[in-house]
C-alpha cells in the first residue's frame, strides 16, 4: 500500500475510531477513582481498551503496551490488535497513565493512544528516559545537554515571557532535586507532579494550557507516547534513555541506540508525519476534563492528533450507557 493511501485511511476513517478506543478505556477506569486500588483501575482501562480494538479496521502490532507476553494478558508487546486488513500499523498504547493518580483520587490521568504506519515508532523498552518538551516556538532553541537556566531562558525568550512568567513541570521525585533547585533558583513557576509526564509534555502545545515545558526523567515507553503528539503540533521533544544497570544496557544496544549518551529527536522516536495520536481525560488536568457519569449517560473529552494535517480535534461525548454494553 503506498504511503498516500495509508494517510488517506488514516484520516478518513481511522481518526475518530482510534478516540472511541480511547474513551471506552477512560470510562472503564474512571469508576474506579479515589478507591485505593490501581490494578482494578489498570485492569479495567485494559480491558475495555483490548475489546474496542477489536471493532477497528487496521492490522496493528503493539510495540509499547502492557509488558512482555508473560507480563500481561492484554496489550502486551507483539500483540496484534484490530479487525486485520492491509492498513498495517505500530500501536503504542497506556490504557491508564497515572494509575495512581485514579487510585488516590487525583487529577491528571488519562488513557492514550498513537499509532503510525509498521515500523514507524520506536519500541522503546521498559527503561528509564530523560525528557524535555516545549511548544512549537522553542523548536530548535533547547537541549537536553543545556543546563536548566539556559533552556528555561529560552523558552521565555520564544514565548515573549520573562522567566519568572515561565511554567514548567516536574515529576515530585528525589532524582530531580538538582532541577527544582535550579528553577527556584532562577525564579521559575514550578508544578510538581506526582505520576504521569505524558499530559504535560501535550500540554506544552496546548494554548491555555498553562504549561510551558516538561523537564526530567520518566518512562521511556511514555516519552514516545508524547512524542507522538508533539509531532502531530510541531511541538519540541528530545529524549535520552537512562538505564539503570547492565542488562537494561543491552537492551537499548538491541534497539540500535549503541550510543546511550545520544539525544533522541522527534526523528527517532517518530518517524515521519503519518501518525495519529488520541488521549481521553480520565481525571481533569491541564487541557483535558476527566470523565463524568449522570446514572444512565457518561461525558467524556478527547482530543485527536493528525500529524500529516496538523488538525488538532477536541471532543467533548455524551455516552448513552444503556445503548453500550461495553460501558456497563
Amino acid at each position: 500500500m503506498s504511503t498516500e493511501r495509508l494517510s488517506s485511511l488514516m484520516d478518513r476513517e481511522l481518526t475518530l475510531e482510534f478516540a472511541r478506543v480511547t474513551e471506552s478505556a477512560a470510562i472503564a477506569c474512571g469508576r474506579w477513582w479515589g478507591r485505593g486500588d490501581k490494578n482494578a483501575a489498570d485492569g479495567a482501562a485494559v480491558g475495555a481498551m483490548r475489546s474496542m480494538f477489536d471493532t477497528v479496521n487496521i492490522d496493528g502490532t503493539v510495540v509499547i503496551g502492557e509488558g512482555e507476553m508473560d507480563e500481561a494478558p492484554m496489550l502486551y508487546i507483539g500483540e496484534k490488535v484490530g479487525r486485520g486488513n492491509n492498513v498495517q500499523v505500530d500501536v503504542a498504547v497506556d490504557p491508564l497513565e497515572g494509575t495512581n493518580l485514579v487510585a488516590k483520587g487525583l487529577t491528571g490521568a488519562i488513557s492514550v493512544l498513537a499509532v503510525a504506519p509498521r515500523h514507524c515508532l520506536l519500541h522503546a523498552p521498559d527503561m528509564y528516559m530523560e525528557k524535555i518538551a516545549a511548544g512549537p516556538a522553542a523548536v530548535g532553541k533547547i537541549s537536553l545537554d543545556a543546563p536548566v537556566a539556559e533552556n528555561v531562558r529560552a523558552v521565555a525568550k520564544s514565548l515573549n515571557k520573562s522567566v519568572e512568567d515561565v511554567t514548567v513541570v516536574v515529576l515530585d521525585r528525589e532524582r530531580h532535586e538538582h532541577i527544582i533547585e535550579e528553577l527556584r533558583r532562577i525564579g521559575a513557576r514550578i508544578k510538581l507532579i506526582t505520576d504521569g509526564d505524558v499530559s504535560p509534555a501535550v500540554a506544552t502545545c496546548i494554548p491555555g494550557s498553562g504549561v510551558d515545558m516538561m523537564i526530567g526523567i520518566g518512562g521511556a515507553p511514555e516519552g514516545v507516547l508524547a512524542a507522538a503528539a508533539l509531532r502531530c503540533t510541531g511541538g519540541e521533544f528530545q529524549g535520552r534513555l537512562w538505564p539503570v544497570n547492565e542488562q537494561q544496557k543491552e537492551r537499548a544496544h538491541k534497539l540500535g541506540v549503541t550510543d546511550l549518551k545520544k539525544i533522541l529527536t522527534l526523528d527517532d522516536l517518530v518517524k515521519g508525519e503519518d501518525v495519529i495520536f488520541a488521549a481521553t481525560g480520565v481525571t481533569d488536568g491541564d487541557f483535558l476534563k476527566g470523565v463524568r457519569y449522570y446514572g444512565n449517560h457518561v461525558t467524556t473529552h478527547t482530543v485527536v492528533m493528525r500529524g500529516v494535517s496538523g488538525t488538532i480535534r477536541f471532543l467533548e461525548a455524551r455516552h448513552r450507557i444503556d445503548k453500550k454494553s461495553q460501558y456497563v
